[in-house]
C-alpha cells in the first residue's frame, strides 16, 4: 500500500527529478490534512461497530427482501458475509483516508470483486447503498461530536470511490 508521500516520491524517481512546486503543493495539501485525516480515522476506528450495525440496519429496513427467504442476506452464514463485507469497505475506505491514495481500494476491495459478486449472485445495488450509508453516517456522527473538519471531500473520497467504480 502506497501513501500519498511515496506516490509522490517514487512518479518523481521513476523520471530521476527531483521534487518540483508541483509535488511540493501536493505533499503541503496531504500534510495540512493530515489532522483531519487522524480525527475521521479515530471516529472509525472508535465506532466501526456501531457504523457497521446502524448502516446495515438501515439498509435492511430499506430492502427487507434481502432478509427473506432467496434474499441475499437470508440465513446465518449470508448475513454474517454481508456485515463481514460492510466492516471490510469501512476498514479500507479508513485506510485510503489515512494514505491519502485509494491504490489499496483497487488492489484490496475491487479486484476481482466484481467478478466474485456476479459468481455468487450477489446484487451490487444494495452494497452500493450501504457504502453510501456508512459514509452517511460518519458524517452525521462528525456533526454531531461538532468536530471541524476543513474538507469534507477527504472523508467522502475513497467512499465516493468505491460507489463509483462499482456502479460501472
Amino acid at each position: 500500500m502506497q501513501d500519498a508521500i511515496s506516490t509522490i516520491v517514487n512518479r518523481y524517481d521513476l523520471t530521476g527529478k527531483y521534487l518540483d512546486s508541483n509535488a511540493l503543493q501536493e505533499l503541503e495539501a496531504y500534510f495540512l490534512t493530515g489532522l483531519d485525516r487522524i480525527t475521521i480515522s479515530d471516529l472509525i476506528n472508535s465506532n466501526s461497530s456501531n457504523i457497521i450495525k446502524e448502516a446495515s440496519a438501515q439498509l435492511y429496513e430499506e430492502q427487507p427482501e434481502l432478509l427473506r427467504p432467496g434474499g441475499n442476506s437470508y440465513t446465518t452464514r449470508r448475513y454474517a458475509a454481508c456485515l463481514r463485507d460492510i466492516e471490510y469497505y469501512l476498514r479500507y475506505c479508513s485506510y485510503a483516508l489515512v494514505a491519502g491514495n485509494l491504490n489499496i481500494l483497487e488492489e484490496r476491495v475491487l479486484d476481482g470483486l466484481m467478478d466474485t459478486y456476479n459468481s455468487l449472485g450477489v446484487p451490487i445495488g444494495p452494497t452500493i447503498r450501504c457504502i453510501q450509508l456508512i459514509q452517511e453516517i460518519i458524517e452525521e456522527q462528525l456533526e454531531n461530536s461538532n468536530t471541524e473538519i476543513a474538507d469534507k471531500k477527504i472523508l467522502q473520497e475513497p467512499f465516493q470511490y468505491l460507489i463509483n467504480m462499482l456502479s460501472k
